[in-house]
């Protein structure tokens, strides 16, 4: 039976406490908000991770495990990661492992993508959706993220951010600046939506977000504009930090 497993507490638990008050309407909102399209968002970052056979793999801000269940699905000889600092979201995260029979591949804990307790190269595969911007220390993150993944295997990092791309954009920025922190409150009955657009608007462009991760011990292989920009899928591979 998969559980929580209790990592001790690091010094910067990121945001945790917040997901934990939204973890029960987590992900119907983000299917509300986003119209479905987020699960196909993650169905391309799991194919961009271009997993081994029997492949082991960290999915880092797991939440409520949506990519760690579904990379389970798409790879039935992986054994997967999940880690995450809300405990709330994780506890969702585990009844959805047991319900879907995956709990046996899928083990999910308590953990800080700032100080992983992995050792170097412990992984196949290394990724994380839409919670690269929630760590304090991007660059900590990244290349925590370079050094417990194996030599040639794939860092897939999914995020948000403001529309850009195609003659849709402008209607697709009002969306995230404003339909989705209103949305998000209404049906949520709290202001942690506001934060999530803010946070969206404070992320760097997609150029100076690919040169952190150089910077950081990744090799960027590609910066993957998705839905006008609204998302960004960025894979890279463990390399040596840019001088």
């Amino acid at each position: 039976m998969s559980e929580v497993v209790q990592q001790p507490p690091s010094p910067n638990p990121g945001s945790g406490q917040m997901f934990d008050q939204i973890a029960g309407r987590y992900d119907m909102l983000n299917r509300l908000m986003s119209m479905g399209i987020d699960q196909s968002w993650r169905r391309k970052t799991v194919a961009a991770l271009a997993l081994p056979k029997g492949a082991r793999v960290l999915d880092l801000a797991t939440g409520t495990a949506d990519l760690a269940l579904m990379i389970a699905r798409l790879h039935p000889d992986a054994q997967v990661v999940g880690s995450d600092p809300s405990a709330g979201m994780l506890e969702i995260g585990v009844e959805k492992a047991e319900r879907s029979g995956l709990a046996d591949r899928v083990s999910l804990e308590i953990g800080d993508a700032q100080a992983l307790p992995y050792d170097d190269d412990s992984f196949d595969g290394c990724c994380i959706a839409f919670g690269i911007r929630n760590v304090p220390d991007r660059s900590l993150a990244l290349r925590e993220m370079a050094r417990v993944t194996k030599p040639g295997g794939r860092v897939a990092i999914l995020e948000l951010g403001e529309p850009s791309v195609g003659w849709l954009s402008p209607i697709a920025r009002f969306h995230v600046r404003k339909v989705i922190p209103r949305l998000g409150g209404m049906l949520s009955g709290s202001r942690e939506y506001k934060y999530l657009q803010e946070s969206i608007a404070a992320f760097p462009p997609a150029d100076e977000f690919a040169t952190q991760m150089r910077a950081s011990g990744l090799n960027v292989l590609e910066v993957k504009p998705l839905t006008f920009g609204a998302c960004t899928l960025y894979v890279a591979e463990p390399g040596e930090a840019a001088p």
